[in-house]
């Protein structure tokens, strides 16, 4: 009997478009489901690495692979029969399954196909996310948690792009080796819908090792919780854009010229590659957020925008004062913290960010590749945010902000920041 249930079992797996398992309910027609030979075969079938069941959750995909032999009958025998029970085939048995052919040449779908779980997860080098993050025919949004790409609306079933290039991937995230070094992850089931070209692509970037995912990216999508924090760079943005709601309510216009909480460059997060011209762009585009930003009229009547200095013909040269300095004179005359550390360290901060901005133009190694790139790019995100963090809790100060501040989000007010 257990062949003719096995039988059963696969077509349905195959036919099912999504590798589903069969019911027990399902069988009712060929088979005397509540009796005891049936469940007998059946369990006996589990013991011997022919089929494999699920019970709990949604038993009708096999989320995971790998549950032990002795929990899933446990579950089998404690569950009510014949219940909600589905029925695989056992990955020994698939291994020679014929139908497996047809998979050939789309390596995740071939996983699956194999009896890999629909949520087991691979890893891959960042850089094979840069083919959709610079091709403008790709939607590539993320927060560095999580992320989704689609073809875009202009060129979705356009002859201009070919079929097997019009793809859809629902959501990837991000994983962390012991070292912190960064990957992309993706669950099996998004792998496998992919065209098969484009499941090749990724096959080629895949990452083997001790990788786990996100500690939110793992929240949201495998325990359905909300997370625990927000990413470094959506908190950068909201600062801005509460250092701007503060500034009006001080009477004053927005410190900043654009927030960027709407509209957030797509470049603006960790390194997708390692290579000294990337790195060289990121700072670029990290000055142009911060004292590049800077709005001038913030300060007028405040303090001098201009400096003066005498020659020695004694003629007086007047130039105008950069963003960096205007805002630490201000500060300086109006905030007198007791402990001025923080405040030194947000200036030297910004400092920084324009120096490395600057330093490229006298460099020839634009595309040297260094790991190090990457801790370093963290390590100056992190002092960037902090920076805009102390400004946002001098201006807190101001009377007009006291008595009407302005909304904050519980984590960013507790900073409860992801900075990987």
């Amino acid at each position: 009997m257990i062949e003719e249930i096995y039988t059963a079992v696969e077509e349905k797996y195959f036919s099912s478009g999504d590798f589903n398992g069969m019911p027990i309910y399902g069988l009712e027609g060929n088979f005397d489901i509540n009796g005891e030979a049936f469940k007998t075969s059946v369990r006996k079938g589990i013991e011997d690495d022919i089929l494999t069941a699920r019970v709990d959750g949604n038993p009708h995909i096999r989320a995971f692979s790998n549950i032990p032999k002795e929990k899933i009958l446990e579950s089998f025998d404690a569950s009510e029969y014949p219940g909600h029970i589905c029925l695989y085939p056992h990955e020994k048995r698939l291994i020679n399954s014929n139908r497996l052919a047809e998979y050939s040449q789309s390596p995740y779908e071939l996983e699956l196909a194999r009896g890999a779980g629909q949520l087991d997860y691979r890893t891959f080098d960042l850089s094979v996310l840069e083919y959709y993050r610079n091709d403008p025919r790709y939607s590539y949004e993320t927060d560095f948690i999580h992320g989704q790409i689609s073809i875009t609306d202009e060129f979705f079933e356009s002859d201009s792009v070919p079929e097997h290039d019009q793809i859809l991937l629902q959501t990837f995230g991000f994983a962390y080796d012991d070292d912190l070094n960064r990957y992309v992850a993706v669950f099996l089931r998004y792998l496998g819908n992919l065209s098969p070209e484009h499941q090749r692509v990724w096959a080629a970037k895949e990452v083997k090792g001790n990788i786990k995912l996100h500690p939110d990216y793992y929240a949201s999508s495998i325990l359905g919780s909300w997370g625990s924090r927000m990413s470094i760079f959506r908190a950068f943005t909201e600062e801005l854009k509460i250092i701007n709601e503060m500034s009006v309510l001080i009477g004053k216009p927005a410190i900043f010229r654009n927030s960027y909480d709407e509209e957030t460059p797509k470049e603006f997060g960790f390194l997708l590659r390692p290579t000294q011209s990337e790195f060289n762009n990121f700072m670029l585009l990290l000055d142009k957020m911060m004292s590049e930003n800077i709005n001038k009229k913030f300060f007028e009547n405040d303090v001098d925008l201009e400096s003066e200095e005498e020659r020695e013909d004694g003629k007086i040269i007047v130039s105008q004062k950069g963003t960096i300095q205007i805002l630490e004179d201000w500060i300086n005359k109006y905030f007198r913290p007791a402990d001025p550390e923080p405040i030194e360290n947000m200036m030297k901060t910004f400092r920084k960010v324009r120096q490395l901005r600057q330093k490229p133009a006298h460099k020839v190694n634009a595309d040297a590749f260094d790991q190090e790139l990457f801790k370093q790019q963290r390590n100056i995100v992190i002092n960037a945010y902090d920076a805009v963090r102390t400004l946002r809790l001098i201006l807190a100060n101001h009377p007009n902000v006291k008595e009407n501040p302005p909304k904050i989000s519980d984590r960013l007010y507790k900073g409860e920041i992801w900075d990987i």
